[in-house]
């Protein structure tokens, strides 16, 4: 009985000491809402982030399309109309990820404020929502550079709350989310190995049907392409001029530019923000 009454008195010290380090969250518990305008879901609660980019749409170049299909949408959406969850994919740097961002700064005043969340952390889906239920302002729920596998948890769960779930989405909270992958799984050429060929007709595998049902009920696709050479310029022209130096680049700036884009093996509006800085910086 006297080792079990020690055994229990250890015990009993280690959930206080547990209980001291672990956040004390309740599934009601709410964050202090007008102490930003963007949060990041953080072990079982929303946290404010004060400092975020504050990048604008204008400084978006080469995606006019894209960003006017996203604005329009997101419109729609503060001001209380029918709007649809976004998936923007495609090459790096082409600034799937700015443009959400620069969303936030756009709209921040007419109530749209932004979560974001890891593909880790989905399977807390349920937890924010109940927190956002009600809420006055328009969420975007942000999950950026999205990938998965099958077995992971946060597919599950992202695929239920987008249309499939019991636990009906709030009409204030979309999910906008980026990723280098279209179908947000890794494909193989084994997952065409079910497909049956009857007459001209094709029936593909059920594993090929699995990885594209996540994309799929996003409503709205976004794809963003490599830059061409002069998009890239343009980029580098509009950075150089944010950082003082305005005008179209020079010789020097425009070969150090395209010698900048070959040397990372991209024309991205990323390497043309980086080298822009540099190219700044130096003089």
């Amino acid at each position: 009985m006297d080792k079990l009454d020690r055994f229990l008195d250890r015990a009993d010290r280690l959930l206080e000491r547990l209980e001291r380090i672990l956040p004390r969250v309740s599934a009601h518990s709410a964050p202090d809402w007008s102490a930003a305008h963007a949060f990041r879901w953080e072990r079982g609660a929303l946290q404010p982030v004060a400092h975020y980019h504050h990048i604008g749409l204008a400084d978006l170049l080469g995606i006019d399309s894209q960003k006017q299909l996203i604005e329009q949408n997101t419109r729609q959406f503060v001001q209380g109309r029918p709007a649809n969850n976004v998936l923007l994919t495609g090459s790096r740097g082409t600034g799937k990820s700015s443009l959400v961002k620069a969303l936030l700064n756009e709209y921040a005043t007419d109530g749209l404020r932004v979560i974001e969340l890891g593909k880790q952390q989905l399977a807390e889906l349920p937890q924010i929502i109940a927190l956002v239920a009600g809420r006055p302002e328009r969420f975007i729920l942000y999950c950026d550079d999205l990938s998965f596998n099958a077995e992971e948890p946060g597919y599950q769960a992202l695929k239920a709350a987008l249309d499939g779930s019991l636990v009906a989405f709030s009409d204030n909270l979309l999910i906008y989310a980026t990723s280098n992958r279209r179908h947000l799984m890794p494909e193989s050429m084994q997952d065409n190995a079910g497909t049956k060929y009857v007459g001209d007709e094709i029936h593909p595998a059920e594993s090929v049907e699995e990885k594209i049902s996540l994309s799929e009920r996003f409503g709205l696709w976004l794809s963003f392409y490599p830059f061409s050479q002069d998009e890239y310029l343009a980029i580098v022209e509009h950075w150089l001029a944010h950082f003082g130096l305005a005008g179209e680049p020079g010789g020097d700036a425009r070969q150090a530019a395209l010698q900048w884009s070959i040397q990372r093996g991209s024309r991205s509006g990323r390497v043309a923000w980086q080298f822009a800085r540099d190219w700044a910086g130096r003089q």
